[in-house]
């Protein structure tokens, strides 16, 4: 919990996120992470980890290992290869989203698959809604609806709509804007929203954020957004 449950708003300027700098890696942090620290923002409700990582060429992270979380990786640029212990491989690109349950224990390496170029990405943890289940992978690329010019369903607890399924009541949309809009956001079943903006200026609630920005809304049942042309954001609709 980030801050008093009476308060309705959270500002999370992109400067004031953590940073980690390991040559290899650029890592701004949303939330407690790693030798990262801060009290008032260890996660917001189920959602724990948004880290935004830049990967330069033909370097990553070596087998380690997760347990009980839900782990979801969103590419931006480039591409990640990716290897686990359930025997899957892969390459993740450009508007795919992978969904890695580690549940009871998985182990798995991530390297930019590209030697000269830098990839980007964004990682999530998500808190499942059962502890010790059976370590599961899916991918799923949602490049066609993102042309749509609207926020896509991406990850649900059902799996709806082609999403990637995730043990818990969340759904997370993505806005790959292709000119500026607006819409009002509503989703009867969440009370709780975090918007976490990629790049380009977002209007929301009539709050603007710029890259790297995000925000956190409690007890609302909708939300304005709108954007410019070549916005790109995460959206979060939480129990």
């Amino acid at each position: 919990m980030l801050e008093d449950e009476k308060k309705q708003l959270i500002l999370r300027k992109s400067a004031d996120r953590g940073f980690a700098d390991h040559g290899w890696l650029q890592s701004h942090h949303t939330f407690s992470f790693a030798d990262y620290y801060d009290e008032k923002f260890m996660g917001f409700g189920v959602l724990r980890v948004i880290n935004e990582d830049i990967i330069k060429g033909g370097a990553g992270f070596a087998t380690h290992g997760h347990k009980d979380m839900e782990i979801l990786t969103y590419v931006v640029e480039g591409a990640l290869e990716h290897k686990d212990s359930m025997g899957n491989q892969s390459i993740i690109y450009p508007g795919e989203v992978q969904r890695m349950s580690a549940g009871m224990g998985v182990r798995h390496s991530e390297f930019n698959h590209l030697k000269n170029s830098r990839t980007h990405l964004l990682q999530i943890w998500i808190v499942p809604d059962k502890m010790n289940l059976a370590p599961g992978y899916e991918q799923k690329s949602f490049l066609p609806e993102l042309k749509k010019n609207q926020p896509i369903l991406v990850a649900s607890k059902e799996g709806k709509n082609n999403s990637v399924r995730i043990h818990q009541e969340v759904e997370i949309y993505v806005l790959k804007a292709t000119s500026s809009g607006k819409i009002q956001f509503q989703l009867s079943q969440f009370e709780n929203y975090w918007l976490q903006v990629i790049c380009g200026d977002i209007l929301i609630d009539n709050n603007k954020l710029l890259t790297g920005d995000a925000i956190g809304l409690r007890q609302t049942k909708s939300c304005t957004l709108q954007w410019s042309q070549g916005a790109h954001l995460l959206l979060f609709a939480l129990p």
